[in-house]
């Protein structure tokens, strides 16, 4: 979660914290609900067992709807109408309830502030562009390849880029493994300028085979940051420094 010092006075960022906890991010909450639904609806939720009655049938199923939903990148080249619109609808769709709440987390958490910051229309756009563009890099990179990619994280990663432009000063609370899911309290540049550098190394040793597409989470993360640069501008960010621990996260 993110915190912020309070003046005498509400600063720009409490305000903006204020108007987004307050039910002023449609465009991030509707996004959050439209990935629920289609993940719901999937064959992938485990809620349409009915009609899939042998795990074969259930198998071909979904594999068949990732190929109509999904990004595969050696038929995005060909420059068909359906491979073409796949990097959009590829936004929506997630492989597992894990890869859906961990995606909706982190737009729950980081989305509803940069919305605020960029406006409802500006954001929507934001959003599905450097999702897109991630997901065509991704695809760029890996050409012959026909592994289908889903999910948000390249946008997401886009919302992350744009909250660290924005937001250098905010300060979130992060879970750790390797020190025992303890809830630590870091600015939040450290936090993604760290989350950045284990997905760029992470990226170096990957392949087109099945797994985490990284390079699409630092394209997407690099788009948001610099989209927020050239959008925003210098007088856009917010520099408010958090308190060092009175308040809870």
């Amino acid at each position: 979660m993110i915190e912020w010092r309070q003046a005498g006075w509400r600063t720009t960022a409490g305000r903006i914290r204020d108007a987004a906890t307050a039910g002023g991010a449609p465009v991030t909450y509707g996004l959050i609900g439209v990935c629920g639904v289609v993940f719901l609806i999937s064959p992938l939720s485990g809620f349409g067992g009915a009609a899939h009655r042998t795990e074969d049938a259930l198998l071909a199923a979904q594999a068949a709807y990732f190929e109509r939903w999904g990004v595969i990148p050696a038929e995005l080249w060909q420059g068909s109408a359906h491979a073409l619109i796949t990097p959009f609808t590829a936004l929506f769709v997630h492989g597992s309830w894990l890869h859906l709440l961990g995606n909706l987390l982190f737009l729950y958490v980081f989305g509803a502030m940069v919305e605020q910051r960029m406006g409802r229309v500006g954001f929507a756009l934001f959003y599905v562009g450097c999702g897109y563009a991630a997901l065509v890099c991704y695809a760029a990179a890996h050409a012959d390849s026909e592994q289908t990619l889903v999910g948000a994280s390249g946008a997401i990663s886009a919302v992350l880029g744009a909250f660290l432009y924005l937001f250098p000063k905010a300060r979130v609370t992060s879970l750790f493994p390797f020190l025992f899911f303890l809830p630590l309290r870091f600015p939040a540049w450290i936090v993604l300028v760290f989350w950045f550098a284990l997905q760029w190394a992470a990226a170096q040793g990957a392949d087109a085979g099945p797994g985490v597409a990284y390079l699409a989470h630092v394209a997407g993360f690099a788009a948001g940051f610099l989209c927020a640069w050239a959008g925003c501008g210098r007088r856009a960010r917010v520099k408010v420094p958090a308190t060092e621990g009175d308040s809870q996260p």
